[in-house]
């Protein structure tokens, strides 16, 4: 009768301490989702001051820069959207999120890039939030200089994106486009652009290698390594 009773006592007490487990968890998963929403939230803000000040500048060059700056902040708050609207918190899956980015940067610019179709050709991959975001980043830049160079005089084309998981273990980030090639080198860009010079910094940031191919078109590929994704 004793081993019966402490057994159940037992059973009671583990049974009281997994719901609070559970009660805790899901406070926390709440809470973490309404911190990607706060995030987005502020992101937003922030793009649509940017909008704003970008309605009283007449110079075209300043006018560009703070509308590529409104891309970048919105890639970030799409990032922490799908963050809080999905599943897992810790990660993101990407072939969803290239197209939601993908289609933000092409509307944002408007006629100049009504003939710039995008084809995401890739199986779902998720990625943690530390990686997604710099990804994110160098995908914005990347799609901006297609639609600026590559498309001159609203020329009709294609820019496609693939991440792919290769046998040596590492990620490999391809964005390529099939307009007006903006350079003869083969690999990275020697001009140090904002554009430029973020891609370069985010690679690095990212452990990766950078090269660019304008054989046919410009593609640029970024091979990196997968970092231990978080149980959310």
């Amino acid at each position: 009768v004793t081993l019966l009773f402490a057994l159940f006592y037992n059973f009671r007490k583990n049974k009281k301490i997994n719901t609070q487990l559970h009660i805790k968890n899901k406070e926390n998963e709440l809470l973490l989702k309404e911190i990607h929403h706060r995030v987005k939230n502020n992101l937003q803000t922030i793009s649509s001051l940017l909008s704003l000040q970008s309605e009283s500048i007449s110079d075209k060059s300043a006018f560009d820069a703070i509308q590529e700056s409104k891309n970048r902040v919105t890639s970030m708050a799409l990032l922490h959207q799908k963050l809080y609207q999905g599943k897992n918190l810790a990660a993101i899956e990407m072939r969803d999120y290239f197209e939601t980015i993908g289609k933000a940067i092409i509307d944002s610019f408007g006629e100049k890039a009504e003939n710039v179709s995008l084809e995401i050709d890739m199986s779902e991959i998720e990625l943690d939030v530390d990686t997604a975001v710099p990804i994110g980043l160098i995908t914005n830049e990347l799609i901006t200089n297609s639609i600026k160079h590559a498309f001159p005089n609203k020329r009709k084309g294609q820019i496609i994106i693939t991440l792919t998981q290769e046998k040596n273990g590492l990620l490999k980030l391809n964005i390529t486009d099939d307009g007006q090639a903006t350079t003869n080198e083969s690999v990275a860009p020697k001009e140090k652009g904002f554009g430029t010079l973020l891609i370069q910094l985010l690679t690095t940031q990212l452990g990766g290698k950078l090269e660019k191919s304008t054989q046919a078109g410009t593609s640029t590929i970024i091979q990196f390594p997968q970092q231990e994704k978080s149980v959310a």
